[in-house]
């Protein structure tokens, strides 16, 4: 039982990183249907730049900056052009998916799918609390992104419940054009929420390719986006209840990869299916009540009131 639910803390990890950066963007108004282009953005960008430079923070640093650029994509085409939030959401999945395929032949493989390696971070323990039993494997004695994946959970609740920039960037999402009137630029707001936002995916995508497997393949964030996306709207845009959903998910995909060791007389395919029938249901149960941001996916512009 330890050892499952510190896998499950594991698995969550990058849907943590990835809906935080949702919940900005979507707390802003905008939304958060290209979390899955963000995290494949960082996570080829961070294991690219871990394996060429042999550096891991420059990997990491690397994945932020791939998330990001995902992300400025989308705050620049939604805000200034008032394009359509969906729409751009999924182009930029699409897009990042070609693009990594498309880079990661071009750069290293000479056409062919390269095999890139990279020592994935190992668990650091924390002195005196990692053999605590049951609650030191748990959540102290793992890798370095799994703790701040924590703290930036407190970071984000407090910087959207107590401070002031949280509150304009929560107003914004509510009423553009009262804080426009109140003298705050909203597209300004919105920008810097989705990119910040991509940032975090980005920082997701490098947990999976830095942290977990050493390596990068095509589409290997396999639907965890979506998955962030899910967890957003069951944890009701709250960076608590969303850390819950996620660990949620992260269960169900811990226990899938159990089932199959198994050897059961189903399809593997079939057990595979078990986190996305899970938030399916977490939808469908959740997701009937939730509130959305009033001004989310509302174009806003300088010139008129909304």
């Amino acid at each position: 039982m330890t050892e499952f639910l510190a896998a499950t803390v594991r698995i969550a990890t990058p849907l943590v990183f990835t809906a935080l950066g949702g919940i900005l963007s979507e707390r802003a108004g905008v939304f958060a249907v290209g979390l899955e282009g963000m995290m494949l953005a960082g996570a080829f960008a961070g294991v690219i730049t871990a394996f060429l430079s042999g550096s891991m923070a420059a990997g990491v640093a690397a994945s932020v900056l791939g998330g990001a650029a995902m992300a400025a994509l989308v705050a620049v085409a939604t805000t200034r052009f008032r394009a359509e939030q969906m729409v751009t959401g999924l182009a930029v999945n699409i897009l990042a998916l070609g693009l990594t395929s498309f880079l990661l032949r071009g750069l290293l493989g000479r056409g062919e799918a390269p095999t890139i390696r990279v020592s994935p971070l190992s668990p650091l323990p924390v002195p005196g609390l990692a053999s605590v039993p049951v609650i030191g494997p748990l959540l102290f004695r793992q890798p370095v992104l799994t703790y701040l994946a924590l703290a930036a959970a407190v970071a984000v609740f407090v910087f959207l419940m107590r401070t002031r920039s949280g509150l304009t960037l929560r107003a914004v999402g509510e009423n553009p054009a009262a804080v426009f009137a109140g003298g705050v630029d909203p597209l300004r707001v919105r920008m810097l929420a989705v990119t910040c936002g991509g940032a975090l995916a980005g920082v997701g995508g490098a947990v999976l390719s830095l942290q977990q497997v050493g390596t990068f393949t095509d589409a290997m964030t396999n639907g965890r986006g979506y998955l962030a996306l899910a967890a957003i709207i069951v944890g009701r845009w709250m960076p608590f209840g969303t850390l819950l959903a996620c660990l949620l998910f992260g269960a169900a995909d811990a226990l899938q990869l159990r089932v199959q060791g198994l050897r059961l007389p189903v399809s593997s395919y079939v057990i595979q299916m078990t986190p996305y029938v899970v938030s399916l249901a977490m939808l469908a149960g959740f997701g009937r009540t939730a509130q959305l941001p009033a001004a989310i996916g509302t174009a806003f512009a300088r010139d008129r009131p909304s």
